[in-house]
């Protein structure tokens, strides 16, 4: 039973990790991306390959998986959102992200194979450690300090006070001469980022594989819904409620049925707080 608990709090925190990116690109763009999960594949799949293929050491790793997510990041808002928000209120950006994350996910199955590999061990440890293994306390460990160290970034910076203007309200941004473009492409890049990071922190648990995006972006938006759009404490609470409830579901009846429960998860919070656990009605998306 406890390695249920751990496990699932482990995959539960790499889902609060995506719905904390999510948040970043909401908050100046009011884009829920469909890329947003394959940030953290990337990092997955490009940390793996600079580990254990280029044998690069660990944290010259985590450098290149969080650039290529920052890359990724930059060309999500270039080629499937920037065009969209200048021509339609639409949600376009649905379609556009979707097709750019299917684009890329194909990609990386080409190149690097359609099965799942497995990621580098990041530090000395042996195998049999259970409990302590650093493959379940990694993903903790980091969806804590990214949403302390957001929370820091919003309050303490220049740029995370523009970016919670931008979330308040866009148009009075832009009528006092922020460049609101520029700040939306710069919250991209820290998205692509930190998604490179989740990926990395989380291989060992979710392995090397082209396909673990969309299910990244399905269960992280979940989280994100549950906690409440905007909230990082929401976010790590929704993260942690349905990994717990997936690991428990699979533990009782089986994994076949952890999207049920997690889409079940889903619709009950909306029906009874459509807000999410911790949002409110006027979202300020920090």
């Amino acid at each position: 039973m406890g390695f249920v608990i751990v496990s699932g709090l482990a995959i539960g925190m790499v889902f609060a990790a995506v719905a904390l990116v999510y948040n970043v690109m909401y908050s100046t763009s009011k884009v829920l991306s469909v890329t947003t999960g394959h940030l953290a594949m990337l990092g997955g799949v490009f940390g793996a390959w600079f580990v254990a293929q280029l044998q690069w050491p660990w944290f010259l790793g985590l450098v290149g998986a969080m650039a290529v997510g920052a890359a990724f990041g930059w060309l999500t808002d270039v080629l499937a959102i920037r065009r969209v928000l200048a021509r339609s209120d639409e949600h376009l950006w649905l379609l556009s992200t979707l097709a750019l994350a299917t684009m890329v996910q194909q990609a990386v199955g080409l190149w690097w194979g359609t099965e799942p590999k497995p990621f580098p061990r990041l530090l000395p440890q042996d195998f049999g450690a259970g409990l302590a293994d650093q493959k379940f306390w990694l993903p903790i460990v980091l969806a804590v300090v990214l949403a302390i160290g957001l929370d820091l970034f919003y309050r303490r910076t220049l740029y995370g006070k523009l970016f919670v203007a931008m979330s308040e309200d866009a148009f009075a941004a832009r009528a006092r001469g922020v460049s609101t473009d520029r700040i939306r492409e710069m919250s991209y890049v820290l998205s692509g980022a930190l998604g490179g990071l989740a990926g990395f922190a989380a291989g060992q648990l979710t392995f090397a594989y082209f396909a673990v995006g969309l299910s990244l972006t399905l269960n992280g938006f979940i989280a994100l819904a549950v906690g409440g759009l905007g909230s990082n404490v929401g976010a790590l609470i929704g993260g942690a409620a349905l990994g717990l409830l997936n690991a428990f579901a699979s533990y009782w009846i089986g994994g076949e049925y952890q999207n049920t429960v997690a889409v079940g998860l889903l619709m009950l919070v909306l029906l009874i707080k459509p807000e999410g656990l911790l949002g409110s009605r006027n979202v300020r998306p920090v």
